[in-house]
């Protein structure tokens, strides 16, 4: 079945419905049987592109948990309308909080590496520039970029099943994000850090994790999974998810001073096997990693 991401500060509610305020609650708010009118991008896709009918169900979501059944009510020459049939509060979550820390890479390195984080469940994916990083926005890029990498994440959560994006963070330099943490949220899906789901990631403790390969002294003195299983078992003694932020460099790695500003700020050099990884495949193996560690605890 098509699944679409639904954007509620995009859409509008049929006068017939209960409810008939400009911007609609959230879907898990609308009683069933109430009507939506599509928004735009999902009337294009499904109906246009598509050719969807009258009768027609799809799954939405709003990325404020669970999923929607709709049927497709009606159709003109610019718009459609579909009535919800049932709510399932699944969310396909990983057990796990984790932030994407990734220097930005260019062409479709980048989406590679954005879509395949959605599908494993990251929370958050911080954009980053670095001393070896080839690209750097200028100010009049950062937003269409910003757009269309949060567009590739909610995509990929249409296809997987996720039903809470990621949240694509605006481009800090490694040194600020180290600093505070301080990339912002498109604007689009600003709505979602009002959670309670991502102010429970905000305000998690984080185990850092920096993909570098640790000096010898380092090797003897730190075990790396030791740390990450105790991250996992003192998060279910809370009851909570653990959170790991994961600080990836470019294809050319940190520079010295950036791989020691983290280190001093007690991020741990993780490596991952004993290969060379290329930057879209490092939160791949990383994502992976985790949720092996997770499900075997």
């Amino acid at each position: 079945m098509r699944r679409f991401f639904f954007n509620p500060n995009l859409a509008q509610l049929s006068s017939e419905s209960s409810n008939t305020t400009s911007t609609p609650p959230y879907l898990s708010q609308l009683a069933i049987g109430s009507v939506l009118t599509l928004t735009e991008d999902i009337y294009h896709h499904w109906c246009r592109v598509l050719r969807a009918k009258v009768g027609e169900q799809s799954l939405i979501f709003d990325g404020l948990g669970g999923q929607s059944l709709i049927e497709l009510e009606s159709i003109d020459k610019k718009s459609a309308q579909a009535r919800i049939i049932a709510h399932d509060s699944i969310d396909n979550s990983s057990n796990f909080h984790s932030t994407i820390a990734i220097v930005m890479s260019r062409g479709d390195r980048m989406d590679y590496a954005i879509q395949k984080s959605t599908e494993l469940g990251a929370t958050a994916i911080q954009l980053l520039t670095s001393q070896h990083g080839e690209v750097r926005l200028k100010a009049n890029q950062v937003d269409k970029k910003l757009n269309h990498w949060q567009q590739v994440a909610l995509s990929a959560c249409e296809q997987c099943g996720l039903n809470r994006p990621p949240l694509v963070m605006s481009p800090v330099s490694i040194e600020q994000w180290l600093q505070d943490q301080s990339g912002e949220v498109h604007s689009d899906v600003s709505y979602l850090i009002e959670d309670d789901y991502y102010q429970q990631y905000f305000d998690q403790p984080t185990l850092p994790l920096v993909l570098a390969v640790p000096s010898q002294q380092e090797k003897q003195q730190l075990d790396i999974h030791a740390s990450i299983r105790q991250q996992f078992s003192e998060a279910k003694h809370t009851q909570s998810k653990p959170r790991f932020d994961i600080l990836i460099g470019a294809e050319g790695g940190l520079s010295e001073s950036e791989y020691l500003q983290a280190r001093d700020i007690d991020y741990l050099p993780w490596q991952l096997g004993n290969r060379v990884l290329r930057t879209e495949t490092a939160p791949v193996v990383a994502l992976a990693t985790l949720m092996h560690i997770s499900d075997t605890l």
